[in-house]
């Protein structure tokens, strides 16, 4: 038997590209392997998918056991393809897209019912799946009707209504008033009712494009509470705290009042001193300063006053000052 070394290298190279090939093929369809990956994928028919994504949750009891993986057009139906894991699914389990947060995201409720165990290949029908109605796409409809309405010639027909039914009962009559009023109302404040509508539809739009950060805001919220919540008593603690303490401090100042006062009232007068010689003051501390410096360098050689003083003894008592004072 050959050892490795005298082996040809080329078919042991093309081996080892297969094999690195085949790995790295296996990675990038990690979720569709039947062990390591996203679980198992069934699939529902929908009338609408009722603003469903790619990547939304799926869950049971509100528990998530998967995610959406695919959305498609099926004839006059819409196909959603979802992954479960770790999750048992019945013969007779139906499903509902929910909405999962005021803004509109959606998921996908799964409700697992029957004896026996869902066949991936067959798939959920449409008679066992429910869509729910989008709130935001009732406003935006809502919006281009009413921008798509005569609001002159609706208050025109209320005229004419109110004009052929005039000899009706008083009842009919008031209506019909009430009505042509109304329409009235409403014509001569289409501008606003268009920009109201226009903002709102704005708004909508707005917290559509930051649902994330919307409800990372509410999340962060949530748990801004719930530290709070926790820490609930040593804040009580400390507020009751703070009380005792200025309890106890307005007894003290209470008992010790007498001995107090005279004491404020001396350093009130000390600090009104200060206040009305403060120029004074700035003025000595400024004059102050050449003193000292030429003190420090007075004293600076050492443990002795380094001076030369003239005219002390007069020349005329001996050699101690024969010639008098010394100039340069």
């Amino acid at each position: 038997m050959k050892s490795f070394q005298k082996r040809n290298p080329v078919p042991i190279a093309l081996v080892g590209i297969a094999v690195l090939a085949l790995g790295f093929i296996a990675a990038l369809n990690s979720d569709d392997l039947p062990v390591i990956g996203g679980g198992t994928t069934y699939s529902a028919e929908f009338s609408e998918a009722s603003g469903l994504q790619k990547d939304n949750d799926v869950r049971i009891a509100g528990v998530k056991v998967g995610k959406v993986s695919d959305i498609e057009l099926d004839g006059a139906s819409v196909k959603v393809s979802f992954k479960v894991k770790d999750a048992w699914l019945g013969d007779r389990t139906s499903a509902a897209i929910k909405i999962k947060t005021l803004l509109g995201q959606k998921y996908l409720s799964l409700d697992p019912q029957g004896e026996g165990s869902l066949n991936p290949g067959t798939g959920i029908p449409r008679d066992r799946t429910m869509a729910p109605y989008d709130v935001l796409d009732a406003f935006r409809g809502l919006s281009q009707t009413v921008d798509n309405i005569d609001t002159k010639q609706l208050a025109q027909s209320f005229d004419t209504i109110s004009q052929t039914f005039a000899n009706t009962p008083e009842d009919v009559k008031g209506a019909l008033s009430g009505l042509s009023k109304l329409s009235d109302t409403i014509a001569s404040r289409d501008t606003q009712l268009s920009n109201l509508l226009a903002n709102t539809r704005e708004v909508s739009q707005t917290l559509v494009d930051r649902d994330a950060e919307v409800q990372k805001l509410l999340t962060d919220g949530n748990k801004l509470l719930d530290e709070l919540s926790k820490r609930e008593d040593a804040i009580t603690s400390l507020l009751n705290g703070s009380r005792e303490l200025a309890t106890q401090l307005q007894g003290l100042i209470d008992d010790n009042g007498k001995q107090l006062d005279p004491v404020l009232t001396s350093l009130d007068q000390l600090t009104s001193m200060l206040q009305r010689n403060q120029d004074s003051l700035a003025q000595g501390i400024a004059k102050f300063a050449p003193f000292i410096r030429v003190f420090t360098n007075t004293i600076g050689n050492g443990r002795w006053f380094d001076n030369y003083i003239c005219g002390l003894v007069l020349p005329s008592f001996g050699p101690i000052n024969e010639e008098g004072c010394y100039t340069k």
